[in-house]
């Protein structure tokens, strides 16, 4: 009985580690962190951001795993909340303008719809109705909990 709980450990242990070097081999692929690194001038600095992603992920996966509570003050927890979502917000929506010009999404669009200017503002756009509708969503408590 304890033999068919290993097998199932491991496996489990197996397929989470490979999804994950798969969303990580995705993120290094697009070249978020080197083209963010290259933007704000701090190339040198390129494995410690990709150290920090990778370790991001480790631990919150283990807090989701493993259902770990942190006690705090409701307005530290408050302040980390929005911290934390402005973070995951700002990585998804770079992660998103990444994988689209990585695939030329943006450029066939553009030529789709023969748009020879303004085309800074239709991503702005894309941008403020994405943060808009989260808002929106969010203030209303449409998220499930």
């Amino acid at each position: 009985m304890i033999i068919k709980y290993i097998v199932m450990a491991l496996t489990a242990f197996g397929g989470g580690t490979v999804i994950s070097a798969a969303v990580f081999a995705l993120i290094a692929s697009t070249g978020v962190i080197t083209r963010m690194a290259g933007k704000t001038h701090t190339a040198k600095h390129v494995r410690t951001y990709e150290t920090a992603v990778v370790i991001g992920g480790v631990l919150w996966n283990v807090i989701w795993v493993f259902s770990v509570r942190i006690s705090l003050k409701a307005e530290i927890y408050q302040s980390l909340q929005l911290v934390m979502s402005l973070a995951q917000g700002i990585f998804v929506g770079c992660l998103a303008v990444s994988l689209a010009e990585a695939l030329n999404a943006t450029a066939i669009f553009a030529r789709r719809v023969k748009l020879k200017v303004g085309l800074s503002f239709v991503i702005l756009a894309v941008a403020v109705g994405k943060v808009l509708a989260s808002v929106i969503q969010f203030t209303n408590n449409w998220v499930k909990k």
